[in-house]
């Protein structure tokens, strides 16, 4: 019997330095409450969908029920983002591209410590300052931490989820 021939190699060395693109996707109950907490925290815009999602309806491509309105204008009823206002994406709203943070809504709530977290950087001297700014904001301290390695503030979001303050 006869085996099939094996699968060719790839041609020439591949490119594994090359970058890749990435934004950091968060599961929530209210997409629209966590990106309106994160854009305050980080400094952050909220993306806005309107003009993709009219074009979209427009060409009924998407159903009107995936819609819902925030701040005063279309966005999607189960996803929002924010991003760092300086952005080179900015402009290029749908390519998912940039220095974002994406919200979709999942049935389940919250019920583990985070696998993965942010941490945050206020900059020298200004860490306690910081805490009380984004406990205004909805955030709960969960602890304080002093090690011979560092010290950060434990947090956590609105909806639960752990990020540090360094």
């Amino acid at each position: 019997m006869t085996q099939p021939p094996a699968s060719p190699a790839p041609e020439g060395p591949t490119d594994s330095a090359a970058p890749v693109h990435w934004k950091l996707v968060i599961d929530t109950a209210d997409p629209h409450a966590q990106a309106d907490f994160w854009a305050a925290a980080l400094g952050y815009t909220v993306e806005d969908h309107s003009a993709l999602i009219g074009k979209l309806l427009g060409l009924g491509s998407v159903p009107a029920g995936l819609t819902t309105e925030q701040h005063g204008r279309a966005a999607w009823r189960d996803l929002a983002a924010v991003r760092h206002p300086d952005d080179p994406h900015q402009e290029e709203s749908g390519t998912g591209l940039g220095r974002r943070l994406l919200f979709q809504r999942v049935p389940e709530p919250k019920t583990a410590k985070n696998r993965l977290h942010l941490d945050l950087h206020p900059g020298e001297g200004r860490r306690e300052a910081e805490v009380a700014r984004l406990e205004r904001l909805g955030a709960r301290v969960l602890r304080r931490v002093e090690e011979p390695s560092g010290s950060w503030t434990v947090m956590t979001d609105p909806e639960g989820n752990e990020y540090c303050v360094h």
